[in-house]
């Protein structure tokens, strides 16, 4: 018989008294608990499975000696732990957070109207993009603006979420920002009174500016669970009013559900591949559209700098399918997936679960979709969208009007 050499034999003997005894089990306390579950969670699902070339096993251990003796120092500790991937999207949600995130993509929200990041590259907190017709979109708050301070309060000692919680509020109340503007470098200080938000996800008209040409506009806000619904709902409506070409604006829309972004896709496809997934394996996975298109009608996106995530999933479909025209400004480059994980007290954890790739295996993250035909856009409000002032809306009439008016800067962009 195969004798065990007795240093291996005691590491064996150690191990399975660590995991296979009850009684080192049920030694932990209840904040261990919810920290070793963070951490399981992390272990199993995360992307990139050198968990930013560091030992999470390590993590693990150093995180357990710490003296948790409440939820909120184990909140404290799973944050701290997650922050250890240096990964702005990888985060711990407490209850009330985790509640907000879910009432977000439900399309039921109150505050002044900001989607908000962590950029990857300086680590500031930045706009994506307010919403429309929201407190943050008439004071002129703009993509990629800093917000250096909420009521007073550093936001780089802030994380996401702590940020996104204090910039929320019961409507009439008022909340302070710093902020930096992005194209002009000035700070501005903004205080803004929280209101109910519009989430409606789809905005559509019919434009007759060319009585022989209509043309339906969409203006697709944000992906929340019934946003496939509503927009097939009015493209419908649309057609029935002689719509013969369509302008779908993406601008400003920072994303949201991953399903909606494909369901959505699925609408203006022929059988195609939508987007391709890559897991911490370096497995790929895919999406495709299944043949059910409502129109084969022409179409132009509207996208720009704060059209994010599931707004480049969709664009960079339609772009690499030949099905539409990109017009406007290089996207935001937001190329990862996240699954939202709920843990036993009603709090949860976003964890970065996988990158995508567009149909011509373009990876995104941190680069943007170009688009065919750049148009640069001053700011403008809300209710100028549509307008002569709309100058990439105004260049993407006259391209389904004309269509061949401008070829060369389709050539020079085309991706």
């Amino acid at each position: 018989m195969k004798k065990i050499p007795y240093l291996l034999f005691a590491i064996i003997l150690f191990l399975s008294t660590l995991f296979l005894n009850p009684a080192n089990a049920n030694a932990y306390t209840e904040e261990e608990k919810l920290l070793l579950q963070s951490w399981r969670l992390v272990n199993e699902a995360y992307v990139d499975d050198s968990f930013n070339n560091q030992n999470w096993w390590f993590i693990r251990q150093k995180f357990l000696k710490k003296p948790l003796h409440s939820k909120d120092e184990a909140y404290e500790a799973i944050s701290e732990m997650l922050a250890t991937l240096d990964d702005p999207y990888t985060r711990f949600l407490p209850p009330r957070q985790y509640q907000n995130l879910q009432i977000t993509t439900s399309g039921e929200l109150s505050g002044i109207g900001l989607q908000i990041s962590i950029n990857p590259e300086d680590k500031h907190l930045e706009v994506v993009s307010p919403l429309p017709n929201s407190p943050a979109e008439a004071a002129g708050i703009q993509p990629r603006d800093q917000i250096l301070t909420i009521d007073g309060i550093d936001t780089e000692t802030l994380t996401l979420d702590e940020a996104a919680n204090k910039i929320r509020g019961k409507i009439g109340t008022l909340v302070t920002l710093e902020v930096k503007s992005k194209k002009e470098g000035i700070i501005k200080e903004y205080q803004l009174k929280r209101d109910r938000l519009s989430l409606s996800s789809v905005t559509a008209r019919l434009d007759t500016s060319n009585p022989d040409y209509p043309i339906g506009y969409l203006r697709l806000n944000q992906f929340s669970g019934n946003a496939s619904k509503d927009l097939a709902h009015e493209l419908a409506k649309l057609d029935q009013k002689g719509a013969k070409a369509y302008i779908l604006d993406l601008r400003n829309n920072p994303g949201g559900l991953l399903q909606a972004g494909i369901e959505i896709a699925r609408i203006w496809l022929p059988p195609s591949t939508i987007v391709y997934t890559v897991n911490r394996q370096g497995i790929f996975g895919s999406y495709d559209a299944t043949g059910n298109q409502l129109t084969d009608a022409p179409l132009v996106v509207l996208v720009n700098q704060g059209s994010a995530s599931a707004s480049e999933i969709l664009a960079g479909a339609l772009q690499d399918n030949q099905r539409a025209t990109l017009i406007g400004e290089t996207t935001f480059g937001k190329g990862l997936i996240q699954s939202l994980f709920e843990l036993p007290d009603g709090a949860g954890i976003a964890i970065t679960v996988a990158k995508y790739e567009t149909p011509n295996h373009k990876d995104i993250n941190k680069k943007g979709i170009t688009p065919n035909v750049e148009v640069t856009q001053d700011p403008i409000s809300y209710f100028e969208i549509g307008t002569e002032k709309d100058l990439q809306y105004q260049a993407a009439i006259a391209f389904l009007t004309e269509n061949d008016s401008l070829p060369t800067m389709i050539s020079q962009n085309d991706n």
